[in-house]
């Protein structure tokens, strides 16, 4: 019986030592090692899906998809890490990075703007933008953002720099109302209804709608406001930022870039 016992409390301490073990050799920072060989390195990428044809959400799948989607799914291919997608408003997408509640932002953001700078780090350019005024397709009267008057309603998505020329407009007495909403796709709606007499948006994306709505809406006059899409990391994550930038820089001297430039249908600034 003594023997039996023994033996019992034997077995039970070495599933105990097991189980011991296995708590000590976990890791959370995607550097573990399974069967001798390094687990690649995962990062969560964050986007606002509200801005085709960069970041929108399929269809069919209803899963994010976008250039910027295809374009991080290469460089991390490229790279040998891999990546998880999560999406929330525009303008959560930096206050969210500096919380370290995700590791890179890309999401057509403009990486010239000192403000973002000082919070965050951004990886070299990948696209070459401006603003345009979407108006109604039947609209003759505003034909540049000069048409803009002070009995007017002008929308623009929140956190972006469509916002920042919309409301620079209304503190000038230019507009009658700025209305800044959380997405595109609700400014649009709000000119679809008649609710807003143009919408300040980038010039991809009021092509992406305009492609989506054929024959509802147009954009007039010049480009405002020349900017850059890049991708964004926590300040001081050079690691990081340059693993971005040697994999932008892969698909680009590959031919990759330019055939996601081509299937969704915006201009690849490297080949200007």
């Amino acid at each position: 019986m003594k023997k039996t016992i023994s033996l019992m409390l034997a077995l039970a301490l070495c599933v105990c030592m097991v189980f011991s073990l296995a708590a000590c050799g976990g890791s959370g920072s995607g550097e573990a090692e399974e069967g001798g060989e390094a687990v690649s390195e995962n990062y969560v990428v964050l986007m606002n899906p509200d801005f085709p044809p960069f970041d929108t959400t399929d269809a069919e799948s209803g899963e994010l998809a976008g250039f910027d989607v295809d374009m991080v799914n290469a460089i991390a291919e490229d790279q040998g890490f891999t990546v998880e997608w999560k999406s929330m408003e525009f303008d959560s997408l930096i206050p969210a990075l500096e919380a370290g509640n995700g590791d890179i932002v890309a999401s057509g953001m403009n990486g010239d703007v000192p403000e973002r700078q000082e919070k965050v780090d951004f990886t070299d350019p990948y696209y070459k933008s401006g603003l345009v005024v979407m108006v109604k397709a039947d609209n003759n009267t505003i034909n540049s953002e000069e048409d803009l008057t002070a009995d007017m309603r002008v929308a623009s998505q929140s956190g972006t720099t469509g916002a920042d020329e919309v409301n620079r407009l209304k503190d000038e007495g230019l507009i009658k109302e700025a209305v800044i909403l959380k997405g595109f796709d609700e400014c649009v709606l709000q000119l679809q209804n008649g609710d807003s007499d143009a919408v300040i948006i980038d010039e991809p994306v009021a092509k992406g709608y305009m492609k989506m709505k054929e024959g509802e809406f147009k954009a007039v006059g010049e480009t405002i406001n020349a900017e850059r899409y890049a991708m964004a990391v926590a300040k001081g994550n050079t690691e990081l930022q340059d693993k971005l930038n040697a994999g932008l820089k892969n698909i680009i001297d590959s031919g990759k870039f330019a055939e996601i430039c081509e299937k969704w249908e915006i201009a690849n600034m490297y080949e200007e």
